[in-house]
């Protein structure tokens, strides 16, 4: 007989305890790595992100970090790791050897699956030629650069402190060092038209990046332009802008395979993959987020927000400050607002298998969802119309557990 780990055993009674739900198997496990620091604050950001007053702390955040790792893994005891993703602020503020000892600490204490995807963030106003590549020998195997726009102007008014040229050698440094990386770019800018777009689109798809991910600037609470909001293309525009970035991505060869992703063949986002299809993930770091699987229960878990706060609780094995159980009536919400997000959609198995409940939990809102023209569905597969895509929001919220 295995003995069971010390620290396991205390959670044993609590997790494994029968419930109502029945979870035939877990999902994939990925990790995420959360790197709160960034040069400066941009007004539009919502993250956890903190501006690093000389720099951030990296080997008390790193001692914290393997802290954190080692307080969470009885409950991930005996699983693999699908993928790691290093996100932030802007983890690229952290140096190559700083990423180095990271990674090698996640490798003492977890088992990757082999060939597992490993991406960091990076912005262009850390880039340093040679620095991608120094990345890539510590173990990074994918870069997503948040590039946001090409031109200075647009750059400036969004309160970025890089410029188009930078941002153009940063990406020709990744496409010189790294298999597979990734392009963020932003729409609906403040004084940007359909003209401009393409200007940005031009540049981005020029360099022919294996992944593309675009998102539609929106003013978040809590932030400097929800306080300040800035003049931004009216919902017409964003919509036809949109259209655009549909139509010319097509054209090089990108597919659309997530609202806001689109990817050449063989170079879709694993990580994000296992999000949207209701994976599991332990996230570490500053107000990481996390959700893990038990054979009768799904948890969320919340890491203290505040970087001193995060490393002080770490470092004195408390890294976690919320856990709950998601109620049985909230996962079918869950799982469409992650699932839903893809364009081939999901197998109704899938569903079964990450949420413990029959399908008959969400034939109502299916109906009502094929009725609405927003899903198409056969027996195996739900799949969002083009509508359901343009609606997204509405559809999704069919799934709300009910009032009462």
């Amino acid at each position: 007989m295995i003995p069971i780990h010390p620290a396991a055993a205390v959670h044993v009674d609590r997790y494994l305890r029968p419930g109502t739900l029945q979870l035939g198997a877990l999902p994939p496990l990925a990790l995420y790595v959360h790197l709160p620091w960034c040069l400066k604050k941009c007004p539009y950001c919502d993250f956890n992100s903190h501006e690093a007053q000389g720099g951030p702390p990296e080997a008390r955040y790193l001692d914290a970090l393997r802290a954190d790792l080692e307080s969470a893994l009885p409950l991930v005891w005996g699983r693999r790791i699908h993928s790691v993703f290093i996100g932030g602020g802007t983890p690229s503020l952290f140096s190559p050897e700083s990423i180095d000892r990271l990674l090698a600490d996640i490798r003492a204490r977890l088992v990757l699956e082999p060939g597992c995807e490993i991406t960091l963030e990076a912005n262009p106003g850390t880039f340093e030629r040679e620095r991608f590549r120094a990345f890539r020998a510590a173990g990074v195997t994918r870069l997503s650069i948040g590039v946001q726009s090409f031109d200075d102007a647009a750059l400036k008014r969004i309160g970025r402190v890089h410029d188009g040229a930078q941002a153009r050698a940063a990406v020709e440094e990744a496409a010189d060092a790294f298999d597979t990386f990734n392009l963020d770019l932003m729409y609906a800018l403040p004084g940007q038209d359909l003209a401009a777009l393409d200007r940005d689109l031009d540049t981005a798809l020029g360099f022919k990046p294996p992944h593309l991910s675009v998102y539609h600037l929106t003013l978040e609470p809590n932030t400097m332009f929800a306080a300040r909001p800035p003049e931004l293309p009216d919902d017409d525009t964003a919509s036809d802008m949109l259209d655009r970035i549909i139509e010319r991505t097509g054209e090089s060869g990108l597919q659309r395979y997530e609202v806001s992703a689109f990817a050449r063949h063989g170079h879709r986002c694993a990580h994000n993959l296992n999000y949207w299809a209701f994976g599991d993930y332990l996230g570490i770091g500053a107000g990481a987020h996390g959700k893990l699987s038990f054979p009768h229960r799904v948890l969320r878990q919340v890491r203290w927000r505040e970087p001193a706060r995060y490393m002080e609780e770490a470092l004195a094995g408390r890294a976690m400050s919320n856990e709950e159980e998601i109620a049985r009536s909230a996962l079918p919400f869950e799982f469409m607002l992650n699932s839903l997000r893809l364009r081939e959609g999901f197998e109704l198995q899938l569903y079964r298998e990450r949420t413990g409940l029959p399908v008959s939990s969400i034939e109502p809102a299916l109906a009502e969802a094929e009725r609405r023209g927003l899903i198409e569905r056969d027996f195996v597969r739900v799949t969002p119309t083009v509508r359901g895509f343009d609606f997204l929001t509405d559809l999704q919220a069919l799934f709300l557990p009910k009032a009462g």
